[in-house]
C-alpha cells in the first residue's frame, strides 16, 4: 500500500508524529485511520507496508499489524490501520500526487536501505527529487 504523508516534510517528522498520542490507538501502537476498508485485507496482512510518499518522495515504509475498527465521533464506521513502531528507509522514488491510498504492487516497491546504508547523511527531498528523476537514487 502506498500513501502520502500529509504534512509531514522528512521521515524524522513522520516518525516524530508516530510517537505522539494523537497517531496512536488505545495499544500505544501508531496508526491511521482512513474511511475505507482494505479490500485486500488478507495480502495486506501477510507482510505488507505501508510505503510512505514525504515531499513527493517515497522514502520509508512501515509493516501492517492488523485492522481495527474504529468509530468516530460522527458515528462512521472507518478502518485503524495499526503500524509497527518504527520506520524502514527505502530507496528513493518519485511518485506523483494522489488522493487517499493505493495499492503498491511488490515489483514497483522500492528496495530497503538495508543496514550498510542506515547511517548515510540524509539527502534534503529536493536533491533526492532531482537525483531520482535522473536514474541516480
Amino acid at each position: 500500500m502506498i500513501k502520502l504523508s500529509v504534512g509531514t516534510t522528512s521521515v524524522e517528522d513522520l516518525e516524530a508524529w508516530h510517537k505522539d498520542a494523537r497517531a496512536q490507538g488505545p495499544d500505544g501502537l501508531p496508526r491511521h485511520v482512513t474511511r475505507m476498508w482494505p479490500r485486500r485485507e488478507a495480502e495486506l496482512l501477510a507482510g505488507g507496508s505501508i510505503y510512505w510518499v514525504i515531499q513527493g518522495l517515497v522514502q520509508c515504509r512501515q509493516r501492517v499489524l492488523r485492522l481495527d475498527e474504529v468509530t468516530g465521533s460522527d458515528g462512521i464506521r472507518r478502518c485503524a490501520i495499526v503500524l509497527e513502531p518504527g520506520l524502514i528507509r527505502t530507496a528513493t522514488a518519485p511518485k506523483r500526487p494522489f488522493q487517499g491510498w493505493r495499492y503498491l504492487a511488490e515489483r514497483d516497491a522500492p528496495p530497503d536501505l538495508g543496514t550498510a546504508r542506515a547511517s548515510d547523511d540524509h539527502l534534503p527531498p529536493a536533491l533526492s527529487a532531482a537525483l531520482a528523476d535522473i536514474g541516480v537514487l
